[in-house]
Order: structure tokens, then sequence, then C-alpha cells
């Protein structure tokens, strides 16, 4: 008699492709990493990305040699490129985080498919936001003075300072969102450990693997410390979606200069980290669902629902605005109106009307369904308000700074071609480790995407 089993296979749903069985999706998603030949395209933008990490690094090099001078800061205006491409890296690395923990425990099956990928995002940008705080010190070498190491001179960080407060922030950031990345991992890295040992893949592939799978054999007691601990760090990775960023707003809203003291700008940082980091979500999945044949792993339901995110966090950044103006003009405070005036029509207006469309306009056509479900529609507006936001952290710093008290201290701030080169080498960089991730790590959970075959079978 035949007693064999059918193995389930999905039955074809808004987050998954019909057909699909434990098998298929193992050898699909495992077959990109262990077998699959990178292309030619693959190549070119690695290549490219290379180039560009290298010209970043060399300008770093050239920053310790000569000093910040290299860049346009300048009294008044002290900060610049650094400290806005800092506050920008954060916001974008606040969505993996967000997609992970909170979807997980709110149980929204949409997020399996992006999780993965949305947190290698966090920590490559999380580590890349650290680095500009450092080169902004003047003197960089020096910055293990921000830790409360033991010392025999007694030198102690100064804990009033926000940049003490940012070094704490974003390690504590850093480390949680590490080991949730590497704990939903452990399961996936088994499987890699247990395919690559059969030719062509080499045999030291393997040992990797299974170095890092720390064990794992897919044991009732293995999933049920694995679901427990996962449980525990994506409930101890929510508070830090807000604490973070409002840290990092907390570097301005404790000044008073005008524009900066303000006690909207901590949720309104939140909300803009947000709607930054769906952006970049975007930005990453679709060229990586074409270029991988994943369209039935990341579906229209993925996108469309991003999209809907990014309206809805768009409307907040909108009411941010809102009640900047609103607070400036209530508050009677001259310093603060003519602030806002500046920016309205002063020299960095058209830069002010430009960030307005990006992030307030733009995201509108998502209130059309066609929109939300053109795919290239959707890779555009994403590029634009990544750009927007950029624009957003460079207007807060320079228009604030560049006009304060007194008219004798007036003066503009113009960037020169190494602030451009660390802006555009940080995307660099932040594009190599991607493209590196993708090959050699599983891009999509092959373990959380096979519960969904069980789930719909």
């Amino acid at each position: 008699m035949n007693t064999s089993v059918t193995p389930p296979r999905s039955a074809g749903s808004e987050v998954l492709g019909p057909g699909w069985s434990y098998a298929s999706i193992s050898d699909k998603i495992a077959n990109q990493v262990l077998t699959q030949k990178p292309g030619w395209t693959w190549w070119s933008a690695w290549l490219f990305s290379l180039t560009g990490t290298l010209v970043f690094f060399g300008a770093i090099t050239w920053l310790f040699a000569e000093g910040v001078g290299i860049w346009g800061v300048n009294i008044p205006v002290a900060w610049g490129f650094a400290i806005g491409n800092f506050v920008w890296w954060i916001g974008i690395g606040h969505a993996g985080t967000f997609i992970s923990a909170i979807l997980l425990l709110l149980r929204q099956r949409w997020r399996t498919s992006i999780n993965r990928f949305a947190e290698a995002m966090t920590l490559f940008a999380a580590s890349i936001a650290g680095i500009f705080p450092i080169l902004h010190l003047g003197r960089p070498w020096f910055f293990y003075w921000l830790l409360p190491y033991p010392d025999v001179m007694n030198l102690w960080p100064q804990w009033r300072s926000p940049l003490v407060w940012d070094i704490f922030a974003i390690s504590t950031y850093l480390l949680v969102s590490l080991l949730f990345w590497y704990v939903g991992l452990i399961p996936d890295l088994a499987t890699l450990r247990d395919r690559a040992g059969a030719p062509p893949v080499r045999r030291g592939r393997q040992l990797l693997y299974g170095l890092f799978a720390l064990g794992w054999r897919g044991e009732a007691r293995h999933w049920a410390r694995y679901e427990s601990a996962y449980l525990l760090l994506a409930g101890l990775a929510t508070p830090l979606v807000v604490s973070v960023h409002t840290v990092v707003s907390l570097d301005f809203a404790v000044g008073n200069t005008p524009g900066w003291h303000s006690t909207v700008f901590p949720p309104y940082f939140v909300a803009g980290a947000l709607y930054s980091g769906f952006a970049m979500v975007l930005t990453l999945a679709i060229p990586l669902r074409r270029a991988f044949g994943l369209e039935d792993f990341i579906t229209q339901r993925h996108l469309a629902n991003a999209a809907k995110v990014l309206l809805a966090t768009s409307w907040v950044v909108a009411y941010g605005y809102a009640s900047e103006i609103f607070t400036a003009f209530y508050s009677g405070d001259p310093f603060e109106q003519f602030m806002t005036l500046n920016r309205w029509h002063g020299p960095y207006a058209p830069l002010y009307w430009t960030m307005m469309a990006c992030n307030v306009l733009t995201p509108q056509l998502f209130w059309w369904r066609r929109a939300r479900h053109s795919v290239a529609m959707l890779f555009v507006a994403s590029l634009i308000v990544n750009g927007g936001m950029w624009l957003e952290r460079f207007l807060i710093i320079v228009t604030s700074l560049h006009r304060d008290f007194m008219p004798s201290a007036w003066g503009m701030f113009y960037p020169t071609v190494w602030d451009w080169i660390m802006l555009l080498g940080s995307i660099a960089l932040f594009a190599w480790l991607f493209l590196v991730f993708v090959r050699v790590l599983p891009a999509i959970s092959m373990s959380e995407m096979r519960e969904l075959v069980r789930e719909e079978a």
C-alpha cells in the first residue's frame, strides 16, 4: 500500500505565489547563494560600487591628513554634509528593525519576504552613519575619548554632550539589530551548510556555514528556543526604533538655535526615519526581485503595503512641517519667524520647495491603486523620497545656522568636492555591502517562507 504523503504546496496568495513547496523554496533561495553564477549586471554594479568605496576611503584618508577644512564647513555653519549624512543614514536604518520587530510582534505575514534584506540594510546604514560623527570630530583618532574606558588621567566623557548620546544610541542599536538579524539567520545557515557539501560547491563554504549555524539540527527544542529568543529580541528591538532617532533629534533640540529648539523634533525625526527607511526598502526590493526572479516571493502586495506606509508617514512628516511653521509664528519669537521666512524666500528657498515637492506631494500618488501597483512608479517615487529626505536633513542644519541671531555673523555654506565625494562614496559603500550580502547569504528567509507554505496548506 502506498503510504507516501504529498508535500504541501502553496495555494497562491497575496504574499506567496502558487505551487511552492518546502523543497522548491529552499532550492530557489539557496541556489542563488550556492550555485547560481553572478551575471554581468551584478559584476558591473559590484565593480562600480567598489570603485566608489575605494574613493570614499581615499577621501577619509585625505581628511585624516588635512582636517575638516577640506569640507565646506566654517563659522557660522560648523555642521554640514557630514551631520546631514549621519542623520539620513540612521533614518534609512530604521525600516529594517520596524519591519522585522514590530511587524513580527503584530503577526503581519507580509513582512516575511522582505525582513531579511531589510535587516541587512539596517546594519549597513547604521554602520555607515556611525562613521560621520567620528570624522566630524576634527581629531577623529581620539574618538575613544567618547567611551567610558578606565583611564588613569580621569578623562571621562562629557555626558551632557549629545555626541556621547549618539555613540551609545548607535552602538546599542547596532548590537541589538545584529543579534536579531543573526538569530533569524541560524536556520537558513544550517540549510546552506547541508547543501554546500555537494559538488560543485566547495567544502570550505560548508565548514563556514556550519560554524555559524551553531550546531542547528532542526529539533523541536531548537525551534522552541529559537522562537523564544526571536520574540524576546523583537520586543527589545521595538523601543529602539523610537529611542535611537529620538536621541539623534536631541542633538538639535537641546540647543537654542532658531529652528532646532522644538519639542516636536523627536516624533518628527522618528516618522521621517521610517519614511526614508521604507523608501529605501522599495529602492532595494524592486531591483532584487527583478534580478533574481523573486516575483512570487516579493509580490505586488509587499510593494503596495510599503507604498501605503510611505503615504501614511508622509502625512506625519507633513504634520511636522506644519507644526514647525505654526509654532514659529504662534510663539511670537522674531528669530523663529525669520528662520521660517528665510527658508521660504532666502538663498536656500529652491531647495526647500524641492524638498516639499519630494516629501509631501510625491507620495500622494499612492492614494491611487494603479500607482501603488506600478513597479516603475514605485521605484522612481522611492528615489525621489530618498533625495527629498536628504534635502530635509541638509536644510534643517544649514538654514538654522547660516543666519542666526546676529546679522554680522551670517554666512553661507558651499559644499566642496570632498563633501560630495563623502556623500556619494557612502552610497557606493552601502551598495557594495548589499551586493556582497545577496551573494553570500540568503536575501529572503527560507525558514519563514516555508512557514507560509504550511499555513496556506
